[in-house]
């Protein structure tokens, strides 16, 4: 697994963090029960601090992603399994939005409108 960041960009780190995590999720290259690499791995390898990668994965906790478990560390939850059958729809909606000249921001917002 590779957890990617730009430390260039605006997107807080942990919110890059978390985005990377949900990407190779939905993409399927993480599994229910995969184990992530620890905290403190994660942020030596990135040369973050421990506490940024902690609060990318209590977010992706609080979103039904992984499951936080002493002893054990971050594991994709069973829950997040269906995700990666999204991925599908996902690059559809995406291609059909570049077609008609949506871009990823405007995309991004009409999905978020939708919501309920």
């Amino acid at each position: 697994m590779l957890i990617r960041i730009d430390m260039a960009s605006g997107t807080p780190l942990f919110e890059q963090v978390a985005a990377s995590v949900r990407t190779d999720i939905v993409a399927g290259a993480l599994a229910p029960g995969d184990r992530l690499p620890s905290a403190r791995e994660v942020a030596e390898t990135l040369d973050i601090n421990l506490h940024t990668v902690l609060h990318a994965y209590q977010r992706l906790r609080d979103e039904g992603l992984i499951d936080l478990r002493r002893g054990r560390g971050a594991v994709v939850s069973a829950s997040a399994g269906p995700l990666s059958d999204l991925a599908h729809d996902i690059r559809a909606l995406v291609a059909r939005a570049d077609a008609l000249g949506v871009t990823p921001a405007t995309l991004a917002a009409l999905v978020k409108e939708m919501t309920p």
